[in-house]
C-alpha cells in the first residue's frame, strides 16, 4: 500500500480510475481518503464517494456499463476489462439462440428500467446471469438500481485486486 499511497493524484486516478466503468471521478474523490491500510480500507473510501454521489452521478455510472453478451465489435465502449469479464463468463460464445435470449432479455430490461443489467459476471456463469435477469425484472427501479450498484461494487473490488496484485507483481 507504500506505492498506492505515495502516488500522486494524477498517477493514483490512472491506475484506478477504470475500477469504476469509464467513471475516475469515484477515483478522484477517493483520493483524499488516503492513506489507506489495505485494500479494504481503500474500497471503503471509493463506496463511501459512490454512496454520497448525486443520483445523477449514481445514474450515469449505471448507464456506463456495457449491456451484456454484445456481439464483439458492436459495442466500441466496451472496455477490456469489461470484455475479459464477459468472456470469463462464456458470454463472448453464446451459440445463436443463447445470444437472442440475451438480447430479448436486455430489451426488456432496457425498456423497463432504461438502463443496462448488471452483474458481477465474474462471479456468474451464462444460466445464473439468464436466472438473475428473469429475477430482477421483476424489481421496481428503485430496488433495481440498488442492485445495480450492489454488483458495481463487486465489480469494483475484483478490479481492485487486480490492480494491486498488479502493482505488487511489478514492485
Amino acid at each position: 500500500m507504500d506505492r498506492v499511497n505515495g502516488a500522486s493524484a494524477v498517477r493514483f486516478v490512472e491506475l484506478f480510475g477504470p475500477i469504476y466503468e469509464h467513471s475516475p471521478w469515484i477515483a478522484q474523490r477517493a483520493y483524499a481518503h488516503r492513506p489507506f491500510v489495505d485494500m479494504e480500507a481503500m474500497l471503503t473510501a471509493m463506496r463511501h464517494e459512490l454512496d454520497r454521489a448525486t443520483e445523477a452521478e449514481k445514474m450515469a455510472l449505471i448507464r456506463a456499463h456495457p449491456e451484456l453478451a454484445q456481439r464483439m465489435g458492436v459495442d466500441p465502449t466496451l472496455t477490456s476489462a469489461s470484455a475479459a469479464e464477459q468472456a470469463s463468463a462464456g458470454l463472448d460464445r453464446l451459440t445463436p439462440e443463447e445470444f437472442a435470449t440475451f438480447r430479448a432479455l436486455n430489451d426488456a430490461y432496457t425498456a423497463k428500467f432504461g438502463i443496462p443489467f448488471i452483474i458481477c459476471v465474474r462471479r456468474s456463469d451464462k444460466d445464473s446471469i439468464l436466472n438473475g435477469m428473469r429475477a430482477r425484472l421483476e424489481n421496481t427501479p428503485e430496488a433495481e438500481q440498488q442492485a445495480a450498484l450492489r454488483e458495481i461494487n463487486k465489480i469494483a473490488a475484483l478490479r481492485l485486486a487486480d490492480v494491486l496484485a498488479r502493482l505488487e507483481q511489478e514492485a
